[in-house]
């Protein structure tokens, strides 16, 4: 005699094909990805609180012109004049990005690793930091926590010293750096 599969066992086994398939058909599609209108190496950065650019740590002056054009409004064209009277200054100067702030070092094997000033930028200013600032004559006027470090703040509608700051920047690119 041969043997019969019962038709209960046949019925069940026959629609669980069909349940599956209805059941993923049932079931919303997702959406075809958007576009993206710029590639990732044109979105502006991410300006962070104060305004202060998101950009990714890197060496040289591609990183630092990344950073200068993401200032917003005013700062980007103070970030231009003070980034060309440096280079002006310090021939061969070395640029990095470092904690989303411009660093500028001294060239030369013994200065590497060392920076004598950066950049940041602030809702209302820019800050100049000048890691050695109080050794530098005049001393900056800002103040800071670190008994080396003196600031100077540029505000949009202040009377900028192209002078001074060329002085200060000649000085400090003399001095020891802060490595960082």
């Amino acid at each position: 005699m041969a043997k019969t599969t019962p038709r209960k066992t046949t019925k069940v086994a026959n629609r669980a094909p069909l349940k599956r398939a209805a059941g993923s058909a049932s079931q919303p599609r997702k959406a075809p990805p958007k576009p993206k209108a710029q590639s990732r190496s044109e979105e502006k950065p991410a300006l962070l609180s104060g305004g202060n650019p998101q950009i990714a740590k890197g060496y040289g002056d591609a990183p630092v012109q990344a950073y200068i054009a993401a200032m917003p409004g005013w700062k980007s064209d103070v970030g231009r004049r003070l980034d060309a009277l440096i280079v002006r200054t310090i021939p061969g100067v070395r640029k990095a990005v470092k904690w989303n702030s411009p660093l500028f070092g001294a060239a030369g094997t013994e200065n590497e690793g060392t920076w004598f000033l950066s950049l940041h930028v602030f809702a209302k200013y820019i800050k100049v930091a000048f890691f050695r600032g109080a050794s530098l004559r005049p001393v900056p006027p800002g103040a800071s926590k670190q008994k080396d470090v003196r600031y100077l703040d540029i505000r949009e509608d202040d009377a900028f010293d192209e002078a001074q700051f060329v002085a200060w920047v000649k000085q400090a690119s003399q001095l020891p750096g802060e490595r960082m």
